[in-house]
């Protein structure tokens, strides 16, 4: 069976992060500069993906933060300059509900981490292209990846929270049949 190769199409994707701030209020955060791919012959469970984030190209909405968040305090961009997320295996959940493990790649630091994915279909749009398009959800702790500067507050607590919830809303337009030999 042909291998399928299918490349993110970022102007109908979104890469988000969310995380706490002084413990009551939530940072929306996205990246905008991002490539990736998925590897499929037919089988959503035998597909293979993998994503590379420019780390630098982070938005919050808020100049000052994203330099911070730039800075050696938290992605250290000059030093890292990409997030690289690899899958390993897919597993079925459920009717269009997968679980991709694989390993993200974070200030050289990486981790196992799972993302919740519904399929969320295939179709041919009105110019003939193919598309797959995906939910996905996860949770890291920043810890985990060496993102550890954080302020204490006075009511207890700190300014930044541990924990990152991202979000993924993908499409990919179909580029090239390989046979597999």
């Amino acid at each position: 069976m042909a291998i399928e190769t299918w490349q993110i199409d970022t102007t109908h994707s979104s890469i988000r992060f969310i995380v706490r701030h002084m413990v009551v209020a939530r940072v929306h955060g996205r990246f905008a500069r991002y490539e990736g791919r998925l590897f499929m012959n037919g089988d959503l469970v035998n597909a293979q993906a993998e994503v590379k984030i420019d780390a630098a190209s982070l938005d919050t909405q808020v100049e000052a933060r994203d330099n911070h968040l730039r800075s050696p305090d938290f992605f250290d961009v000059a030093a890292f300059p990409r997030i690289i997320f690899r899958s390993q295996r897919v597993e079925a959940a459920g009717q269009n509900r997968y679980r991709v493990v694989g390993s993200l790649t974070l200030r050289a630091v990486t981790r196992e981490v799972v993302l919740d994915t519904e399929f969320l279909g295939r179709v041919t749009d009105p110019f003939g292209t193919e598309r797959l398009a995906f939910s996905a959800r996860t949770s890291i702790d920043r810890k985990d990846f060496g993102l550890t500067w954080n302020k204490p507050l006075e009511t207890g607590g700190v300014l930044v929270g541990e924990r990152i919830d991202i979000e993924l809303d993908v499409q990919t337009v179909k580029a090239a049949a390989v046979k597999a030999a």
